[in-house]
């Protein structure tokens, strides 16, 4: 190996630029070529200075790392070590140690920006420093360091190559390693460092290292969870969306909140309904005299009696006005001496009306409501529609999945029998020696590999089919749940032929979201409304009529409190006047009443009904706030909401129009997919069949039949997913211009 060594010729020069190149004039090209990858090998694993008279590299390959200069009197001993740890790497067994040399101080030369490829890892012993001048130094191994390659195959020693000896050097030594001696001439020598980073250790847990899978266990049943694979029920598109619409948890909510809108109507209209309230009671009084014309006895006066009251109010529907009508009776015994009707029974009514003038006359807070409630009413239908257009949709969507994935079910069953019926066919192949076993290897795998595509398609098509059940069962313990739907619709959709104007029109035109919009632009027209009636002063004319009656039993007996006390002195006068023969005064007048006042309960409801005690009042209210600010501010709160939705009008009505543009882009690029899909199944199994007949002329290979087997199943996957997708396209389509409801032939009645 070191005769071999020295036989490398040198190289008469280096040349620095962005890569290193150094040329043999002596060798063949053949010879020149095996050194250059051996040395250019060495030079970039080990990252070693490669010297101009040791090292040949093939023509224009660039290194990466800094360029350095050695000294001349250095050089010399460099290529000595660098010859010495060639022959190292080329025949690790005669590798002889080398004496370390002093450390030394190395310039820090201006790095050349170069580009090459990544280093290969480390295989030579570790650079040497060399020396130099500057304080930079860097300590060299007394022993080189060799490391192997990564790759398991050995680097073949370079083929030796004959060099002339240059003057001066002495003759090989049999045994020895032959190192060339250095030039008088300053040669510089090219530092190669390598700026690969070093790799950081991670301590990774070994966690079931040695697990495998035991062969040969059995496959579970091909079946669907909680699903009886004999009962199987046909299922149409439209049966599957009226079932969604009857049952569904969405449209019932939506149901539910159309009835609730009613009801807050109906609460809406009742603020116009007459309210009606009345009181009975017992009551006594006992009130101290303070005056002896008070009538009482004892030094007070006692009422008792028992009454009641009765007060009916309300709003009128129109102009704003209100009305009041009161009745009160009752029944009083009094032990006053100035009561001439005792038990006594007072009736009273009276009628009072409002009527608004300029605030609340036009518009008030309870018509305000009762509009808003219509608002909301129809704003809840259009949620429904809207609502019912979404599950139609979604219905649509999970049939077609559901069909789809039974299909590809079906489609990765039949590859699994065309994978079996391979493998039959290459154990007949290998019995007659025209394969090779391993291939029966690569058809088992094969068959494996479909067998677990199969239980992959089981699995979608349960998701699928639970997911459309979940639309359409009424409850989970619904029937639909135990049994295996059977989609019945031909797979075929056409789709529908519509210009892009058109679409868009028919969706600004039927669109729930656009209706919606509408309904709140119209309740902020009511709140403008309203708060512009607050803004005016309130100035109401108010009318009020009564009666009264009244009856009670009259004690003719009684005395009068007044005349009671002149009765002894008109007995005296009387007497006197009999002896001076004079006439005696008049008796004092009997104490009377009218006979309409005595009676008793019901006389005192005729005296009322014939209204013989009546009184009445007109008159104006005026309120008048100085600044009304709170008024105000609500208009222009109802002003800056009419502007919010105007905005987000325009923003919905562009969402509509991205909404149906992609709808439509989506529909031609799925006719587009169908169409290539097609192409590819049907060249795809074109390939297949012509493989099939060249592995049994023996002009294929097995490997080449497992690829066309394979693209034969996803091209028609492909196929059928191409289909689906573009049936859903359409739906989607439908549900973007808003006539899923017409298409679907759905009419939606909510009340």
């Amino acid at each position: 190996m070191n005769q071999h060594l020295t036989k490398k010729f040198f190289a008469p020069a280096l040349l620095l630029a962005c890569g290193l190149t150094a040329t043999t004039t002596t060798a063949s090209a053949q010879q020149q070529q095996a050194v250059a990858r051996q040395d250019s090998t060495v030079a970039a694993v080990t990252a070693q200075p490669a010297s101009a008279s040791a090292q040949v590299q093939s023509a224009d390959v660039p290194l990466m790392g800094t360029l350095a200069v050695a000294s001349p009197a250095s050089l010399s001993q460099q290529s000595r070590q660098q010859a010495s740890q060639r022959a190292a790497v080329q025949d690790p067994a005669n590798a002889q140690p080398q004496a370390t040399p002093a450390p030394a101080q190395t310039p820090m030369p201006t790095p050349l920006p170069v580009v090459a490829p990544t280093p290969l890892p480390n295989l030579a012993p570790t650079p040497q420093t060399t020396p130099a001048t500057q304080p930079t130094s860097t300590t060299q191994p007394t022993t080189p360091d060799v490391t192997p390659l990564a790759s398991p195959q050995p680097i073949a020693a370079p083929t030796p190559l004959a060099s002339p000896q240059l003057p001066g050097a002495t003759a090989p030594v049999a045994g020895e390693t032959q190192v060339p001696l250095s030039s008088p001439q300053q040669q510089p020598q090219v530092v190669v460092q390598s700026n690969a980073p070093a790799e950081s250790s991670l301590a990774v847990p070994p966690v079931a290292p040695d697990y495998r899978a035991t062969l040969g266990a059995t496959l579970p049943v091909l079946e669907r969870v909680g699903v009886n694979m004999s009962e199987q029920r046909p299922l149409a598109l439209r049966e599957a969306i009226e079932l969604a619409l009857q049952n569904g948890k969405d449209i019932e909510v939506a149901r539910t909140n159309v009835r609730a809108a009613e009801f807050d109507l109906t609460a809406a209209r009742g603020a116009y309904d007459p309210r009606f309230n009345t009181t009975t009671f017992y009551e006594r009084n006992k009130t101290p005299v303070a005056s002896f014309l008070s009538g009482g006895e004892g030094g007070a006066v006692t009422t008792s009696g028992f009454g009641g009251t009765m007060r009916f109010e309300g709003l009128t529907p129109t102009a704003g006005g209100n009305y009041r009508f009161d009745f009160s009776s009752s029944r009083q015994t009094t032990n006053s001496l100035f009561s001439a009707l005792n038990p006594q029974y007072p009736t009273a009514f009276s009628f009072t009306y409002a009527q608004p003038l300029l605030r609340g006359r036009g518009f008030d807070a309870p018509r305000r409501q009762i509009e808003i409630a219509k608002k909301n009413l129809s704003l809840t239908d259009a949620q429904f529609r809207q609502r019912a257009i979404e599950t139609i949709t979604g219905v649509q969507r999970a049939y077609w999945d559901l069909v789809f994935t039974l299909r590809n079910l079906q489609i990765q069953r039949d590859s699994a029998r065309d994978a079996r019926t391979q493998l039959e066919h290459n154990r007949r192949l290998v019995a007659e020696g025209q394969l090779a076993p391993i291939d029966i290897v690569a058809a088992e795998a094969q068959v494996a590999n479909f067998e677990q595509n199969v239980y992959v398609a089981l699995d979608e098509v349960g998701r699928a089919e639970n997911a459309l059940k979940n639309l359409i069962a009424e409850n989970r313990q619904s029937e639909v749940w135990r049994v295996a739907l059977v989609p019945t619709d031909t797979v075929d959709v056409h789709p529908p032929a519509v210009a892009l104007e058109e679409a868009m029109q028919a969706a600004l035109t039927t669109r729930p979201e656009l209706q919606q919009s509408d309904v709140q632009r119209e309740i902020n027209l009511l709140d403008q409304r309203l708060a512009r009636e607050a803004t005016k002063p309130q100035v109401d004319l108010v009318g009020t009529y009564g009666a009264v009656g009244l009856a009670g039993r009259f004690d003719a007996t009684s005395v009068n409190p007044f005349s009671a006390t002149n009765d002894q002195l008109r007995a005296r006068i009387n007497q006197l006047s009999t002896l001076n023969g004079l006439d005696p005064l008049p008796a004092a007048p009997a104490q009377t009443l009218p006979d309409t006042l005595v009676g008793g309960y019901g006389q005192s409801i005729a005296n009322l009904g014939a209204n013989r005690f009546n009184n009445f009042r007109v008159g104006v209210q005026l309120n008048l706030p100085l600044r009304n600010r709170t008024a105000e501010a609500q208009l222009g709160r109802t002003l800056v909401e009419r502007d919010r939705i105007r905005v987000q009008r325009e923003q919905l009505e562009q969402l509509i129009q991205v909404d149906v543009r992609n709808a439509l882009q989506v529909t031609r690029t799925a006719e587009s997919r169908l169409r290539a899909a097609a192409f590819q199944r049907s060249a795809t199994e074109q390939q297949y069949q012509s493989e099939q007949r060249k592995f049994d002329a023996g002009q294929s290979t097995f490997f080449l039949v497992l690829e066309r087997q394979n693209a034969l199943a996803a091209a028609r996957g492909n196929e059928l997913r191409a289909q689906t997708e573009l049936n859903k396209a359409v739906a989607e389509l439908q549900r973007a211009t808003g006539n899923s409801l017409e298409a679907n032939q759905v009419q939606v009645r909510v009340r």
